[in-house]
């Protein structure tokens, strides 16, 4: 493939942190234990694509389980809870750590049973988070590249030879998440759970932000295609604090107003944009304009940071 000179000069550096994360992502898809675990996730998401899908267990047991899990652990503080979803809607939050997901269903209700649809390697690269979703499912798996994985092969087409053997495992073994064939299934499946009155969770800035209180834009369109092919509710919720963990922390969710939108069948550019746009300004009125970091004792930082990543 040849590259410009332009291309190369723009790459973005390497650091030693994108390559041991790259190595890290390239482990977990070639683990036979992780590899498994996605796949029945993808079987689950053919079989709800097909439209038998079976409602999961109670929603009780996930939810007793990952409360006493956080809460032995940190603080918990959630403002606005009286926006807290009694009725199906697509739950959306800003994305800081891989806590996240299950930070939001340890402080939600568990009924409506929420469905997370996030990327299959982070959510099944520990035993417990494979024990707590194997127990209960609620998944909808995304295979797709990490950032990281993605620099480390634009980095090795631009030239850097020591990158390049990385590069090739990389695309030998973990999807691109292009699959016309998994995106339908995906599809399909976040309508037949909407159709069945449940919720739907997801993480429109779909990737890790960087910074407390800022948002990584532009948001997918994913979430305005499902909340107006369906006709369900947004209810935005900034999560705060959870960039970095440590014990006792404090961790905020601060839940927002359902947003409404009519239904529209087939939305058009316009409709989407409508629907992003409101989504945005609600996250900058939820997320803070100025956000300090406590000065306290850190403890058990690294564990912490390790076991939820």
């Amino acid at each position: 493939m040849s590259v410009s000179l332009e291309s190369i000069n723009t790459q973005p550096p390497i650091t030693s942190d994108i390559i041991q994360r790259a190595k890290e992502g390239l482990y977990n898809a070639q683990n036979p234990v992780i590899k498994n675990a996605i796949q029945q996730g993808l079987n689950d998401l053919e079989t709800m694509a097909g439209g038998t899908f079976e409602k999961p267990i109670d929603g009780r047991l996930r939810h007793f389980l990952l409360r006493s899990l956080i809460h032995s652990l940190f603080r918990v503080k959630v403002e606005h809870p009286q926006n807290i979803p009694h009725r199906p809607v697509i739950l959306v939050a800003n994305h800081l750590n891989h806590i996240d997901p299950f930070l939001l269903l340890s402080e939600c209700f568990a009924s409506p049973y929420f469905h997370i649809l996030g990327d299959a390697r982070t959510l099944y690269n520990k035993w417990w988070k494979r024990f707590i979703l194997g127990l209960s499912g609620g998944v909808i798996p995304l295979e797709r590249r990490w950032g990281q994985e993605t620099a480390i092969i634009a980095a090795a087409q631009a030239g850097n030879q020591e990158l390049k053997p990385l590069a090739e495992a990389i695309e030998a073994n973990v999807p691109s998440g292009e699959s016309i064939k998994t995106l339908r299934q995906i599809n399909k499946a976040v309508q037949v759970i909407l159709e069945q009155e449940q919720g739907l969770m997801l993480f429109p800035e779909g990737r890790l932000g960087t910074t407390e209180g800022k948002l990584s834009l532009p948001l997918k369109r994913g979430t305005a295609i499902y909340a107006l092919r369906s006709g369900v509710a947004i209810v935005p919720v900034a999560l705060i604090g959870t960039k970095n963990l440590y014990y006792r922390k404090t961790l905020t969710l601060r839940f927002g107003k359902p947003l409404s939108f009519s239904q529209v069948k087939h939305p058009k550019r316009q409709d989407i944009d409508t629907v992003l746009n409101t989504l945005e300004n609600a996250f900058i009125e939820l997320l803070p304009s100025h956000y300090q970091e406590p000065d306290e004792l850190k403890l058990f930082s690294k564990f912490l940071n390790h076991f939820f990543c």
